[in-house]
């Protein structure tokens, strides 16, 4: 009961709100695409190259909420990836791609725990040993490809060609949603261009990242070990007081942050259509992974939204280019205004008038553009984190002693 007498209030549970979100977007595309004409909005290369895409940055924000829930910031995610990008290409070309995300994962590994070795046992502020940890992955994966690609390709900022990863399609499946695709019915050929890329040339590392969602939130939520290194993010000293060894998982969460962030650029050189070893080829793509844990408020099911959402910005900017991305613009406009709406209902004033003043902003972008400068669009993700984060503030929950120094056996 409530302290009015009442029932309670029963919340959806996160897959309900989850399909309701995904119905949502997928409504507000459908619109946009049949408003401005630009199909690319919901067709099946954009969702394709948006999978892809979002593999990285999804796999880079896993490596952040491991890292976060244990009570360690992590800006170093990019540096880990870094090396990731290096050990794969590595590993690939002497034993084939399953050898290069090994050595990648590895690879990472050890920048985590060097990232514990100086936050943890040394107490190191967290944000400074992260920046040196980017440096360091980046002066590294620089040294060991002069030392090593440069015999083999003549070019010390590239690896020589790499095996990557086989794909796999569900070919009847994927055939009868080209049908409807090809039809252009609103709604239900956005729907099944969104569906066809998601399920057309998948990688097996693609299904191992998704596969590691749910894997997370089980290991996290519904595990002794997990309830104990999410204590450790929330308060170390009681979880030292009952017998936990906050240092051990301080140490493994780290581990398997770095293990997840070198995945995440193995991604970048594994995948079939991505470049082989490049110097510097993650692109931010770490601090937009973290930029996308944030978003999805330290859980992994927000997370693979947040992931998505940069991915698809990413994605839509390759298959469309600069009017494709214009037309998303629109579609932003129709969603500020149904918030403008909801806020109003609500009676939220401020909120209401900051919405509205967005979507005017939006519209007139909208209207006096036949399309983006081209020097703008291969920054759209960019911008997407930056919005989406002002949005998403008001709501965050942060573990409660994230960043804190932690002495064994000293209290608060």
């Amino acid at each position: 009961m409530t302290a009015t007498g009442g029932k309670p209030k029963r919340r959806l549970p996160g897959w309900a709100r989850a399909m309701l979100w995904a119905a949502a977007a997928l409504v507000v595309l459908s619109t946009t695409s049949y408003l401005t004409g630009v199909p690319d909005l919901t067709s099946s290369n954009t969702s394709q190259t948006a999978l892809r895409l979002a593999l990285p940055i999804l796999l880079a924000g896993l490596g952040g909420l491991w890292a976060e829930r244990s009570g360690v910031i992590n800006i170093g995610l990019e540096g880990m990836m870094i090396l990731g990008t290096w050990g794969a290409a590595w590993g690939a070309y002497y034993g084939g791609p399953w050898a290069g995300l090994v050595a990648a994962i590895v690879l990472g590994a050890l920048g985590g725990l060097l990232h514990a070795i100086a936050t943890v046992t040394f107490n190191v502020n967290h944000i400074v040993s992260g920046v040196a940890l980017n440096l360091l992955g980046l002066g590294v994966a620089k040294y060991l490809a002069s030392l090593v690609f440069r015999p083999l390709s003549g070019n010390p900022k590239q690896s020589p060609p790499v095996e990557k990863f086989d794909t796999y399609s569900a070919t009847f499946l994927s055939d009868w949603l080209g049908d409807l695709e090809d039809a252009q019915r609103v709604g239900i050929s956005d729907a099944a261009g969104i569906v066809r890329g998601l399920i057309t040339g998948v990688s097996p590392l693609a299904m191992l990242a998704i596969l590691l969602i749910p894997v997370s939130y089980w290991v996290l939520w519904k595990t002794r070990f997990g309830l104990r290194l999410r204590s450790c993010g929330e308060n170390p000293v009681a979880a030292e007081s009952l017998g936990v060894n906050v240092y051990v998982h301080k140490y493994v969460a780290l581990a398997v942050s770095g293990g997840l962030a070198g995945m995440g650029g193995a991604s970048l050189v594994l995948l079939p259509g991505g470049a082989d070893y490049l110097e510097n080829q993650t692109n931010g793509r770490g601090f937009i992974g973290l930029a996308a844990m944030i978003f999805g408020n330290w859980r992994p099911g927000g997370l693979l939204g947040g992931a998505a959402l940069f991915g698809y910005a990413d994605g839509l900017q390759l298959s469309g280019g600069g009017e494709a991305v214009l037309a998303l613009l629109y579609g932003a406009v129709i969603l500020l205004g149904v918030i403008v709406v909801i806020q109003l209902v609500r009676r939220k004033w401020v909120a209401a008038a900051l919405g509205l003043a967005g979507a005017l902003v939006l519209y007139y972008i909208y209207w006096s553009n036949d399309e983006l400068p081209s020097d703008l669009i291969p920054y759209s993700a960019h911008f997407v984190t930056i919005i989406v984060l002002a949005v998403a503030s008001q709501r965050l929950r942060p573990p409660k002693k994230i960043g804190a120094k932690y002495r064994r056996g000293e209290g608060d």
